[in-house]
């Protein structure tokens, strides 16, 4: 099993799928990282050679923001938006979509689950 930035990478699924359990690895980055090292992303992490491990390894130790230094930069950012007090930084506050959805119906990720208002529905005794 390889591991990699402190992630444990899937034995038996195929290297370009496996660097994606990293942090900020997506897709095309790791399309990318092989091509750029000649490994076959078709073969399995568990068929790979130690030399290729030690590889994608470096290369992702030197050039790539992954895991806990990624998440610790996304977090200093969201801090940095509330604490200057902008439109975004209250969305996350609030815990409230930052990008522009709707909220009046869906979101129900982020606001949680419904809670009954009173008075809110249809009129007692109202006609259909």
């Amino acid at each position: 099993m390889a591991r990699i930035a402190g992630v444990d990478l899937p034995a038996n699924k195929q290297v370009e799928y496996s660097l994606q359990y990293l942090y900020g690895l997506g897709p095309s980055l790791s399309k990318q990282i092989l091509q750029r090292l000649n490994v076959n992303p078709a073969i399995r992490v568990k068929d790979l050679n130690e030399d290729e491990i030690n590889r994608i390894r470096e290369l992702i130790d030197k050039e790539y923001r992954v895991e806990g230094d990624l998440r610790k930069e996304v977090g200093l950012n969201i801090k940095q938006l509330i604490e200057i007090g902008s439109y975004r930084g209250l969305r996350h506050r609030r815990g409230l979509p930052c990008r522009g959805q709707r909220t009046r119906t869906n979101s129900r990720t982020k606001r949680g689950a419904r809670k009954t208002v009173a008075g809110r529905g249809r009129r007692p005794g109202a006609k259909k």
